[in-house]
């Protein structure tokens, strides 16, 4: 081989290796694919169904194959629906694997139903049974973090009498998850305007109302860059109670670098904080099959090198 042709195809390789994914067999056009092992610096946590093309869809197998290429969290918002087996077996994988495992959602029948808002006795009752078997769920995986949603805004109600009943139904439920070392994030969504809690401020002041080191804030950034934008601002004016973060880029609500939220700013303001939490990877793929696998974890490599 020639010199000038030698120094080119390994110029190549080192790009390709430097952006943390190798095709190995790039240069003689053939599809074998391998990845970076190298643990990502920060605790980046994919979900079932994220890499099904390459890992299949056995839950465990997936998550072997997220270990594999440096992730060391994983979250699952639909935990709490999957059978006691299979939540032993996810516990009994991550532990093997060193993984952290990040939130799953309290059910409490979904983000507009049974609203704490409104003060019913029965939405609070199904609210804090949720809680309970919340409990019995995370010790099975091994879960610090739990993932409510207040409910539907009450147009009826002046919004001083729903946030004292939001306070008091979520100091009653940090009341059962605090002596087992769990916390409650409440999350702020986007998806419309009949929710109750959309606001990054607004969650900052129900946290100091609860007073509770077991309910803080999860600051989704897909959803508050869509109400609030000045992200870098409201996660340091929200800091000292923001307890996890979930990613999405905007809009499309895919992967970091397919839309107009700088992550690789973000993360490296995150990091020099000094958070260590777990960081949910809640989008989907931009691209369809294994090359949108690709895209997704080059993506996070791409973000988190500085």
């Amino acid at each position: 081989m020639e010199r000038r042709s030698f120094i080119k195809k390994s110029a190549a390789a080192a790009s390709l290796t430097g952006m943390g994914i190798t095709s190995v067999n790039a240069l003689t056009k053939t599809s074998k694919t391998t990845f970076s092992s190298d643990p990502f610096k920060m605790k980046f946590a994919p979900h079932l169904g994220m890499f099904k093309n390459h890992a299949g869809t056995d839950p465990i197998d997936q998550i072997n194959f997220m270990a594999d290429q440096g992730f060391t969290a994983f979250e699952d918002n639909n935990m709490m629906k999957r059978d006691v087996a299979l939540q032993t077996k996810i516990g009994e994988a991550l532990a093997k694997r060193n993984m952290t495992m990040g939130v799953f959602v309290i059910q409490k029948g979904g983000n507009l139903k049974n609203t704490l808002a409104a003060g019913k006795q029965e939405f609070i009752d199904i609210f804090l049974n949720g809680c309970k078997n919340a409990v019995e769920v995370a010790k099975r995986v091994n879960a610090k973090w739990l993932t409510v949603v207040p409910g539907g805004f009450q147009r009826r109600l002046p919004i001083g009498i729903q946030d004292s009943n939001v306070i008091e139904a979520l100091r009653r439920g940090a009341d059962i998850l605090q002596p087992h070392g769990l916390t409650m994030v409440l999350e702020p969504l986007s998806d419309s305007p009949d929710l109750y809690l959309q606001r990054s401020d607004q969650t900052y002041m129900i946290c100091k109302a609860v007073n509770n080191p077991a309910c803080k804030i999860l600051f989704d950034i897909y959803h508050l860059q869509k109400t609030e934008g000045h992200i870098i601002r409201n996660i340091d004016l929200t800091w000292d109670e923001i307890g996890y973060f979930q990613i999405g880029d905007n809009p499309g609500r895919k992967e970091p670098t397919t839309g107009e939220i700088n992550y690789k700013n973000i993360f490296k303001h995150i990091q020099n904080k000094g958070f260590n939490g777990v960081l949910g990877m809640e989008h989907g793929n931009s691209i369809e099959g294994k090359k949108g696998e690709l895209a997704v974890i080059n993506a996070y490599r791409e973000t988190s090198n500085f």
